[in-house]
């Protein structure tokens, strides 16, 4: 099985690889920043993950080297934390091209590869966009169209053997959001080893079934 994730050097990327290749998957890595030191087979950095034809080029590319590819799991993405009344707007269209714009370009240049064996698609959500706190609003109107994205993308390829879910994590502990959130409660926090086991389910087999859902993940029942 032939995995690609986007964003795979940053935090929850590259914990998703590292689940990957424990588990014997191939994968390849597809970021804006340049190439690094990766566990993945195969790593394309400097690719602007918001332009369609570069990221088309470098899903056949990987389609060839890799022997096809299986799965797709979109974790390039950002996040930021404005209030509206004293935001910019370009705020709005910064968090849509990162979290929306994105999955969908690499939704679309993953299908036909994906459609020749079947396969899987997992984005990155939020569990906060259900109900957007102070600051959030731009970030959480974003992955509320990630979640929007992956439904319907679902009823779409249903029936085609091509499954697309989401996680919903609370808040990812990475050092970007701690950053950003200094006197936040971290306790709720979701690790990104434990969304990396979340997202290989997701792409087993064991999901077989599922499809068209946003799973939450959160450290608290």
């Amino acid at each position: 099985m032939a995995i690609i994730v986007t964003g795979g050097l940053g935090v929850l990327g590259r914990a998703v690889v590292s689940e990957l290749k424990e588990r014997g998957t191939s994968v390849a890595v597809v970021d804006l920043a340049q190439a690094a030191d990766s566990p993945a087979d195969v790593v394309l950095g400097g690719i602007d993950l918001g332009d369609e034809n570069a990221v088309a080029a470098a899903y056949a590319d990987i389609a060839e080297k890799l022997g096809g590819i299986d799965g797709l799991v979109n974790t390039a993405g950002g996040f930021l934390w404005e209030t509206v009344a004293e935001g910019a707007l370009a705020s709005w269209d910064r968090m849509y091209a990162m979290n929306v714009r994105t999955a969908v370009i690499s939704s679309r240049a993953a299908l036909p590869h994906l459609r020749k064996n079947g396969g899987a698609i997992v984005n990155i959500g939020a569990a906060g966009a259900a109900k957007a706190a102070m600051g959030m609003g731009a970030y959480a109107a974003s992955k509320t169209g990630v979640m929007a994205l992956t439904e319907s993308l679902a009823d779409e390829l249903r029936g085609q053997n091509i499954r697309v879910n989401a996680i919903l994590p609370t808040i990812l502990d990475t050092p970007t959001n701690r950053r950003d959130m200094p006197d936040a409660d971290t306790s709720a926090w979701v690790r990104p080893e434990a969304a990396a086991k979340a997202i290989a389910f997701l792409l087993s087999a064991d999901a077989g079934t599922i499809t068209g859902v946003g799973i939450p993940l959160s450290v608290k029942g």
